[in-house]
């Protein structure tokens, strides 16, 4: 590998935390919290030292920095550069991974009517929005995606594809056993437990990966994410051993596990936290090895994201679980609505854990000034648009300096339409989107990321000197 020699002419400084002032915006949890609470928010415009009126350098046709070459092999893939980390794109350049996820259009009567009055078609729209987001500094596409619209386009972006083959089999097991079992727990699993143990689920998951043949040679594929958000739990060997039937396949091999590691005579009230820990490290390894095996058996040029963690009290601090995904992911994959500002000991604990870089996945927040309830979702609600603008760019800035993350995706594209009854009810009245329903976009919003976007490579300039 070349060592990337940064060439810009931007004079050296010190940077010292707390020295910049930040500003401070009002946010609230969501409408049903009535009192709202200031967060201090760090702005481009207030960063210290930072030349605000100069953008990055030149990028190639996927977005990465042509300031240096690293290996080229044709496909994305991520190296470290001392203590930074990057995504390589197919040409070697350095890439941050600015994406937005579910780039697609909803489908009710009225959405689809102000598709056609506005682009005509959905190629159409597909080429238009990209070049939207081009413009607007971002690089590339998160989950859910149009993929059949990007990757038909004269001029496509890098995309990421989603396949679930834990999610459509838990849909499956809904079916066949939904009467019988009656509790359901996050994502609609069964006593929140994903049924890694489960043998239908090996034959499953073999063919729900097939068709990832179809990318394998793309070099405008960043990677693969499996399923999203599944509820690893803390407390999950208490569950299968409490919980489930004693002749299903999960409780027989998750029994037999127990066994081994404490005794015969073991009970479930005998567990310790270890065991909680060494168990979910063996959970998440189950799961892994399955979708990972499928993978690549189909597809050995791409990078796998992960399954997207999520829960904070649950997974995000689990140090085993970490240690796992890094013997399997390529880049750890996590859905981040839990703070304001990315905890600087939390992100890079990620690193520290797995010894593989990070993408945020999902983030975003609701702006009371969209005439749209913002009862339903997971993010925060501020004002307005500026402040929407305001918090993307102060979470952003700590991504950066992190310096083990290798990019972002705001969720999502557009606004849910709150009139389509049969959209996901935590998507369905909520102000996520950098455009309304009808394709109108969000100014103030656009604007703000646009200006970080733009100067993203600089920034890190900035903060590793």
């Amino acid at each position: 590998m070349k060592r990337c020699v940064i060439l810009l002419g931007l004079a050296a400084f010190c940077f010292v935390a707390g020295a910049q002032d930040f500003r401070t915006i009002q946010t609230r949890k969501n409408t049903k919290v009535s009192e709202w609470s200031e967060y201090p928010t760090r702005t481009l415009d207030r960063l210290k030292g930072f030349k605000l009126k100069k953008t990055d350098p030149a990028t190639d046709q996927y977005g990465g920095w042509t300031c240096c070459t690293y290996d080229a092999t044709g496909f994305f893939h991520t190296c470290k550069d001392g203590d930074r980390w990057w995504i390589v794109d197919p040409e070697g350049h350095p890439y941050i991974f600015k994406g937005v996820a579910v780039f697609s259009v909803g489908h009710s009567d009225r959405q689809k009517q102000a598709l056609k009055d506005t682009y005509g078609s959905m190629e159409a729209w597909a080429d238009a929005g990209m070049e939207q987001l081009r413009g607007l500094g971002f690089n590339g596409l998160g989950a859910w995606s149009s993929v059949e619209q990007v990757r038909n386009s004269s001029r496509p972006m890098p995309y990421t594809v989603i396949v679930s083959p834990m999610g459509r089999y838990r849909g499956q097991h809904l079916r066949r056993f939904g009467g019988k079992y009656l509790q359901h727990g996050w994502q609609n699993y069964r006593f929140d437990l994903a049924m890694v143990f489960d043998p239908e689920f090996d034959k499953f998951v073999e063919s729900e990966l097939a068709r990832v043949s179809a990318f394998k040679d793309d070099p405008w594929l960043v990677g693969y994410f499996t399923d999203n958000e599944i509820p690893w739990v803390n407390d999950a060997l208490d569950r299968h051993l409490t919980l489930l039937a004693h002749d299903e396949p999960a409780y027989l091999a998750v029994r037999k596990w127990f066994e081994e590691r404490r005794g015969r005579d073991a009970r479930p009230e005998d567990i310790t936290q270890e065991d909680r820990d060494a168990f979910m490290a063996f959970y998440l390894d189950t799961y892994l090895s399955k979708v990972t095996t499928a993978l690549r058996k189909w597809d050995t040029n791409h990078m796998y994201l992960g399954c997207r963690f999520n829960q904070w009290r649950e997974e995000l601090h689990n140090k085993a679980m970490f240690e796992v995904a890094g013997r399997y992911m390529d880049i750890i994959s996590v859905n981040h609505y839990q703070r304001w500002t990315p905890n600087m000991e939390e992100i890079t604990n990620f690193e520290k854990w797995s010894g593989k870089p990070f993408i945020v996945t999902e983030f975003y927040t609701k702006g009371e000034d969209s005439d749209l309830p913002n009862t339903a979702g997971a993010g925060w609600n501020v004002h307005t648009q500026d402040d929407r603008g305001w918090f993307y760019q102060n979470f952003c800035l700590q991504l950066l300096e992190s310096k083990c993350c290798v990019g972002w995706h705001w969720f999502k594209y557009m606004d849910n339409d709150p009139e389509d009854l049969t959209t996901d009810y935590s998507n369905r009245d909520s102000n996520k989107g950098m455009v309304k329903w009808n394709f109108e976009p969000y100014p103030a919003l656009l604007e703000k990321m646009k200006q970080l976007n733009d100067r993203t490579y600089r920034l890190i300039k900035y903060f590793d000197e």
